[in-house]
């Protein structure tokens, strides 16, 4: 189920929010964790049932984790065993469902070199699994370091980790960030809802009316063979993929805080005007900034962060961006895209080029450098194939006159160009995050957006969700 799709709008939103209005508030973890597997169930099946057994096993580490005062070693010791095979564990069952087929796909390949055979496996993708092996690991992670008590209440944890705004796509919640809330029973339902819905209305409209809309033709742009490449559309296709993943994944993320407010949940921010950086460093501080924290807490600050000196620092940062391009799929143009971003955020570190410049003239000239470079990790993220990406990118450096193919000259219609100029527009002028500003500001400019959102941004949205004119969110294969 999509939070684009007919029946979650209609019905199942509508359901579930009447549910926790109308139940006594005590009800509240046990109709989100209901409600919430059966979110699941509805787009994934069987694969539910890898889902509850990951909860079941994390569920009850948690208790057996949790450090105790003047604990002998032997105590401490076991912990620590236990804590290295429940990670062990989630990390395996992230690697086998989401890369086995591409790892036996290597091993095949290999094989045919010295005239041999292997066994290629492919496994159906779970649907979110990336985010929610992420969630346990934090979960069990936080308790052993003593930061958070474990959770004895099975619903409190179903409703963590299954927690259906959050489930597929993000924000994610590292458990310290949400443990506080999980045992809370809110008073003011309808403020929640009051609060959450202009921004869930706000992601849909990026979502269904941009991204959706832009999609055709960035597809049409990059499904272009590398014969028939040319400047124009190498461009086009950069700039309209740039747009369409940011409306996309920002859409999908205000929605999820949108609608974790409504529930009565407070999730974290996940963008915050990326690409205004003026330098990738801080890119990445904008960026699926609940990814960058996740890496930051669980792998660069244990791997020594900068506390060693700056050969481990550049070595923590290349793990780092080595890890994060393999978690967004299993393919070489995604490990390509973060070693990328890890050479660039050595290179700044090196260079002292991490630190914005003082003057506006060069903040704009830096702006649009780090807007560049974005841009080119881009094609790698989007690209199927390594070849396919430095075609791209060698039509995009080699202008041409040669301007559009007819696919893409089909593609793009007026009603494409307008909102292509519009999503520029909307990246690069506002003050602040549109998000939290929504949702959080009482003066006129924000209640007149809040109006715009709700009555025409909604309708148009309404209109195209009802006509079938949406796509799955970008971010459900990671």
């Amino acid at each position: 189920m999509s939070f684009v799709s007919p029946l979650f709008l209609w019905y199942f939103m509508p359901l579930t929010l009447a549910a926790l209005l109308v139940l006594p508030r005590t009800w509240r973890n046990g109709v989100i964790a209901v409600a919430s597997l059966v979110f699941y169930a509805t787009g994934s099946g069987s694969s539910t049932l890898l889902l509850l057994a990951c909860i079941v096993v994390n569920f009850l580490a948690g208790p057996w984790l949790q450090p105790k005062e003047h604990e002998p070693e032997p105590v401490a010791k076991r912990r620590r065993y236990l804590l290295i095979g429940v990670v062990g564990f989630d990390l395996a069952i992230l690697l086998v469902w989401k890369y086995l087929g591409f790892a036996t796909e290597q091993l095949a390949s290999l094989a045919r070199l010295f005239g041999g055979d292997f066994p290629v496996t492919h496994l159906t993708l779970v649907i979110g699994i990336s985010f929610f092996t992420f969630h346990h690991i934090s979960y069990v992670v936080d308790i052993y370091r003593g930061e958070r008590p474990a959770l004895r209440d099975p619903v409190s944890f179903i409703t963590y980790i299954a927690m259906f705004p959050q489930l597929a796509a993000g924000p994610i919640v590292r458990y310290r960030e949400i443990s506080e809330q999980l045992p809370q029973l809110r008073t003011h339902r309808l403020d929640d809802i009051a609060s959450g819905f202009p921004r869930f209305a706000l992601g849909l409209t990026k979502k269904v009316v941009i991204a959706d809309s832009l999609a055709p033709m960035v597809d049409a742009c990059f499904a272009t063979p590398p014969d028939k490449m040319t400047f124009a559309v190498a461009w086009l296709g950069a700039l309209g993929f740039t747009l369409q993943l940011y409306f996309d994944f920002s859409g999908y993320s205000d929605m999820a805080i949108g609608l974790g407010r409504m529930l009565g949940f407070r999730l974290p921010e996940n963008f915050a005007r990326p690409y205004s950086s003026v330098t990738v460093t801080e890119f990445w501080r904008r960026w699926h900034m609940s990814l960058s924290r996740w890496f930051r807490d669980y792998v660069y600050i244990p791997l020594g962060g900068n506390r060693h000196g700056t050969a481990h620092t550049y070595r923590n940062l290349a793990i780092v961006f080595v890890l994060t391009g393999f978690w967004h799929g299993a393919n070489w143009t995604y490990l390509v895209w973060g070693v990328y971003h890890g050479i660039l955020l050595v290179i700044e570190r090196a260079r002292r080029w991490d630190r914005p410049p003082a003057s506006v003239g060069h903040q704009l000239g830096r702006r649009a450098l780090t807007l560049l470079l974005v841009i080119i990790g881009w094609i790698f993220f989007k690209s199927t194939t390594l070849g396919a990406a430095f075609a791209m990118l060698g039509n995009m450096f080699l202008p041409d006159f040669t301007g559009l193919t007819d696919s893409v000259a089909a593609a793009l219609t007026n009603q494409r160009l307008l909102l292509l100029l519009l999503a520029l527009v909307i990246v690069f002028l506002p003050a602040r995050p549109l998000g939290p500003y929504l949702e959080s500001t009482r003066s006129p400019q924000a209640t007149a957006l809040r109006i715009t959102v709700l009555t025409v941004g909604l309708a148009y949205s309404a209109i195209l969700v009802a006509t079938g004119t949406f796509s799955p969110f970008l971010y459900y294969q990671f």
